[in-house]
């Protein structure tokens, strides 16, 4: 029997877990980040960790929240593109490498850090570190744990 995509688990958050989640989700929005920005951090780190209830959610989330479909298909080749303001470019490159720490011995080198903080000040980048931290630890739970993408939004 082949079980590659069935989900492994049903419930993988109880009640205790979400409402710290929801308090370290308060504490990342508050921070002075401008939505959209938080909206693609999330984004690019999902589809790094190949997370698709996150991709899905996330895009449909920035969507909602007035992002245009331009820069969402672009995400991914965000160096690419001229879609993005030098924050987000920071932001986004910040999040990758916060993301990717095992791909170099430097995970988040001084020029990554650098340049995001050109463009935040110290509560905003904990707000962006925090952020890319949550973000990675749904990610983790829901490839884990072999979660899908809901198939219809109605």
């Amino acid at each position: 029997m082949d079980t590659t995509n069935t989900p492994r688990l049903t419930n993988t958050a109880g009640p205790d877990v979400l409402k710290a989640v929801n308090l370290l989700y308060k504490a990342a929005h508050s921070s002075g980040v401008p939505g959209p920005t938080l909206e693609l951090v999330h984004l690019r780190a999902s589809q790094i960790n190949g997370c698709g209830p996150c991709v899905d959610s996330g895009a449909r989330s920035a969507r909602k929240n007035g992002e245009t479909d331009e820069r969402l298909f672009a995400v991914a080749a965000w160096r690419e593109t001229p879609y993005f303001t030098a924050a987000e470019r920071a932001a986004l490159a910040l999040a990758e490498a916060a993301t990717r720490l095992a791909d170099r011995a430097d995970a988040v080198p001084d020029e990554i850090w650098a340049a995001a903080a050109e463009h935040f000040n110290d509560e905003q980048l904990s707000g962006l570190v925090l952020w890319v931290a949550v973000t990675n630890f749904f990610n983790r739970i829901n490839v884990t744990t072999r979660q899908q993408a809901p198939q219809n939004w109605g």
